[in-house]
């Protein structure tokens, strides 16, 4: 067969090329995980960035200065979802996710040039955070796109493998992507020359991703019902923008509601894959490129997760794979995290990574598709956007947190076990509270 039947807002079923939805999956797919990997780069030069940009005599505020910074980007994530997801409703997804995926590439390797605090004093960490901010609205704009044209473009019954694929999908070769960097740098600039040079060449390759998004996404065609709904508004004027229909009326409660497991997931993910790199090199004490090997079999791990949790959604419902994920990650991750500060084997390092990594990523790759069938196309973007960008923005925070809260790198695993739980029982309250969606995408 040369189509796939895509069901259309309001309408009946209607052909969508293959060809039209591959387009559609790659670009969600590496969209996302282009944002992503330039996230990851500050993550995998933490410590680094930590002592020359917020040097303390303190080693865990330095770091919790640093996963600070990365708090503030993800705090201006909703600012973007909603001047990118309303032009994305508004004027399609296409274009919202080009201008975005290229803004946030630039913005990360402009951190590459920033004078350090030993060059310029002060000034150095305010330039830093200021750079921070430009990049987090960019990056919420990434989320409005692909986190929509995506599930837009594949079959019903394909929406949960899709959600899974974009989601966790993305972050697994998004984290791919960063751990070869990160590998390549630290043999290029080995010891004390990557303090010096080689976390600005970290940063430089935040340009690969925008040559690579603009290359992927300027011949990608519009979602089949978003150009199904722009038919439909040319009969009839839309009362409201999306942004004023979301803060009214039932879908502000939608919205609150939703970030129960967007809070969850979110956190679950920061407290998971991205404190890896640190837990190897401040608990571990591992060199950089054992490092590096071991968090690309974590990304690989994330990737089969996330497709897996995915699928299984589309199977027994989202909610009750919510329900499952969120009890094993309170049983689990605080027993990985324990377990892996207590041992020095390297092979039992690897597993408990491994096993740390699958349970983090699973926990949100339903909820992507989740959100799509919470909102509507008509506010779909904005919807999922702010619903996802919010909550993982508060998510994001609680690496800082697990930092604050531990008086030295020793006390990490027990914060770690202890913030991850909390977080969990959250994402098991709003499991119980939310519908099942399943089969409710319109």
């Amino acid at each position: 067969m040369s189509t796939s039947d895509i069901p259309a807002t309001g309408a009946a079923a209607r052909p969508v090329d293959n060809k039209q939805m591959m387009s559609a999956i790659i670009a969600s797919v590496l969209g996302w995980s282009l944002d992503l990997f330039d996230l990851f780069i500050l993550l995998y030069v933490a410590p680094v960035v930590g002592q020359l940009f917020f040097p303390s005599t303190h080693p865990t505020w330095s770091l919790a200065a640093v996963y600070a910074s990365f708090a503030v980007t993800l705090l201006m994530r909703p600012i973007g979802s909603a001047i990118f997801g309303h032009y994305a409703d508004a004027h399609g997804r296409k274009g919202a996710m080009l201008v975005a995926i290229v803004g946030v590439g630039f913005s990360t390797a402009a951190f590459g040039l920033l004078p350090t605090i030993h060059q310029v004093g002060a000034a150095a960490p305010i330039i830093f955070l200021a750079l921070r901010l430009v990049q987090g609205v960019f990056v919420g704009g990434v989320v409005a796109s692909t986190h929509t044209i995506g599930t837009e473009s594949v079959p019903a019954n394909w929406r949960g493998f899709m959600s899974g694929l974009v989601g966790g999908g993305g972050a697994g070769i998004g984290a791919l992507l960063a751990s070869i960097v990160f590998l390549i740098t630290s043999t290029v600039f080995p010891g004390e020359a990557f303090a010096e040079w080689g976390w600005r060449f970290m940063f430089f390759s935040g340009l690969l991703s925008s040559f690579l998004g603009w290359f992927i996404f300027r011949n990608l065609e519009e979602s089949p019902f978003w150009k199904e709904m722009q038919k439909q508004k040319a009969a009839k004027k839309a009362a409201k923008t999306p942004l004023k229909e979301l803060f009214s009326g039932g879908y502000r409660n939608v919205l609150l509601v939703n970030l129960l497991i967007t809070i969850g997931g979110g956190a679950g993910y920061y407290l998971t894959s991205g404190y890896m790199p640190t837990f190897l090199k401040l608990i571990n004490q591992l060199p950089n490129h054992v490092s590096s090997y071991i968090l690309m079999a974590c990304s690989v791990s994330a990737f089969v997760a996330a497709v897996l949790v995915g699928m299984l959604s589309d199977v027994i419902g989202r909610k009750k794979t919510f329900l499952i994920i969120g009890v094993l990650a309170i049983i689990l991750l605080p027993t990985f995290y324990l377990g892996m500060a207590r041992t020095t084997d390297l092979t039992s390092i690897v597993l408990f990574s491994l096993g740390i990594a699958f349970v983090g990523n699973a926990g949100y790759a339903p909820v992507l598709i989740f959100l799509n069938e919470r909102f509507p196309t008509a506010m779909r973007a904005t919807g999922t956007g702010l619903s996802w960008n919010i909550g993982f923005a508060i998510g994001g925070m609680m690496p800082t947190f697990v930092s604050l809260a531990s008086p030295t790198p020793a006390d990490i695993p027990l914060s770690l076990s202890i913030f991850a739980g909390g977080v969990f029982v959250l994402y098991l309250i709003g499991t119980l509270i939310v519908p099942e969606t399943k089969g409710q995408f319109r």
